[in-house]
Parts: C-alpha cells; structure tokens; sequence
C-alpha cells in the first residue's frame, strides 16, 4: 500500500485540515500520515483561535516518520509561521520526497487568516521552489502574485487564470494548478507545466457545503501522484472525486458544511444517510 504525509493544521470539525486530508487519503486506496502544524478551534461557522505547533514539534513529527516508514507523497497545507515553513523546508530538503503537493492555505472561507503575513514570502521563497504541484484558489493565487510581483494582481477570468498560473511558474514549483472555483459559471480549473495548459472543466453545484473542498482536492491529488499516475491524471481523478463529494456533501453544522468523502463506499455498502 502507498503511503501518504499531510503536513498541515487541525480542524476538530473534521472538515477540511489534516482530518479531511486524511479522509480522503483513505478514499483513494492510500495510507495516510500526518504531521500537525498548528490546531484550529473551528467549526461550519468560521475558525476562532489558532495555536502553533513548534518548530521543534514539527520537525522531530516528520523525522519520526521518514525514518521509519517510505513516503510516496506529502501534501503541504496550513503552515502559518516562518518558523514552521522553514523547518518544513529543511525536513522536505534532507529527505527529498519524490512527489510534494502544496496547498498555499491562507485564508478560511469565513475569512480567517491562516497564514502570518511575514509568512508568506517565507512560503513563496522556501516551499514553492520544493514543490511538484501547487494548488492556489484565485485569492491565493492574488497573494502569491502580490508578493511576488511587489503590486496587486485581480484574477477575473480564465484568461486571467492563465497568466496567473504562468507567473507563479516562475517562483520555482514544476506544475502550477489555479482552481477556479471563486468564479461564476463552470468550475474551471487551469493547470500550467512550462509549457502546455490544460483546462480541468466541471459542473457547478449548487450548496453552500463546500467546507475542505481546498484540503481535500490536493489530498487526493497527491494520493493518485503516490500511485504512479501522471499528474494531470491525478487532477482529473481528484477533480472528479471532489466533485461528487460536493454534489452530495454533508448538511452538518450551522454554517458551511463538508464535503463528503466516503459517498462511493457508503454508496458500495447500501448505506443510507443523506
């Protein structure tokens, strides 16, 4: 069995963090680790408190796994201080995982703001340039080019998307995929190699329950990467998957609900629940 790392924040909702990363791990056929960066007291409603592993935690949680167990892929997630990024780099550099996908976490959807600002140029700098695969929704994708480029950047449409995706090449990661999803119309997403762009086009469903979709599409990403699949293979494997477990999310909580991780093995196993 393939064994997957997500280094990244807990969510003790369970709905997106290393809870849905580790879910969806599971729901592609891989073994799934984790490495916690920070916990979030959160919940549907919107994220209350943050409190930050140390950098010392961090690193001997990493060195804890690599020297035990063979790691085929790791995503990246919630990484909200310098100090953890760079100890995160250090560990990424000494044991040189072949597949690393990184989600530039920055803020919630309640608007929350998951990454220190000092912190994002440590991010741009040090993870970027270690990464196979980033995947930024569009003010993500803002950010990145603001810090970047030293001037504010508005992503309005596909076209956007594209120069977006072509710029944030640049900054060092070998794929750069933008997620389209704060748009209106079809949820496109744009992914870029260097040379070529591909366009990931699906439907758009109607519901406010879209909580981890971010988490959890680059979870299983990097879980299909570990299977030996190309990666615009494992985007349309993990577009496809996220969006099934929208189209049939979980109405949990007060606010935005999850996604649904587990619907095709609940499906499989006659399990009635919605």
């Amino acid at each position: 069995m393939k064994k997957v790392l997500t280094i990244a924040g807990s969510d003790c909702s369970g709905g997106a963090g290393i809870q849905a990363d580790l879910k969806a791990f599971s729901a592609q056929g891989v073994f799934g680790m984790s490495v916690i960066t920070a916990v979030t007291a959160q919940n549907t409603q919107g994220v209350f408190a943050v409190e930050d592993i140390s950098r010392e935690m961090i690193g001997k949680q990493i060195d804890a796994i690599f020297q035990d167990i063979e790691v085929d892929s790791v995503k990246i997630g919630m990484v909200s201080q310098i100090a953890s990024i760079e100890i995160i780099s250090d560990k990424l550099k000494q044991y040189s995982p072949k597949n690393v996908v990184l989600d530039p976490v920055m803020i919630s959807k309640s608007g929350f703001s998951l990454l220190k600002s000092n912190a994002k140029q440590a991010l741009i700098e040090k993870l970027l340039p270690l990464s196979q695969l980033i995947t930024p929704n569009l003010p993500e994708a803002e950010e990145i080019l603001k810090y970047a480029l030293e001037k504010p950047c508005k992503i309005n449409n596909i076209k956007d998307m594209v120069v977006a995706a072509k710029e944030i090449y640049k900054l060092g990661p070998k794929y750069v995929l933008i997620k389209g999803g704060h748009l209106e119309g079809k949820a496109t997403d744009v992914l870029f190699d260097g040379e070529k762009i591909t366009y990931f086009d699906c439907e758009r469903i109607n519901t406010k329950n879209t909580h981890g979709t971010g988490c959890t599409l680059s979870s299983a990403i990097a879980a299909n990467m570990s299977l030996g699949k190309s990666i615009n293979e494992s985007v349309k494997i993990a577009k496809d998957y996220v969006t099934l477990a929208i189209k049939h999310s979980l109405d949990i909580g007060k606010g935005v609900g999850p996604t649904n991780h587990f619907y095709e093995l609940y499906k499989k196993a006659g399990m009635k629940y919605e």
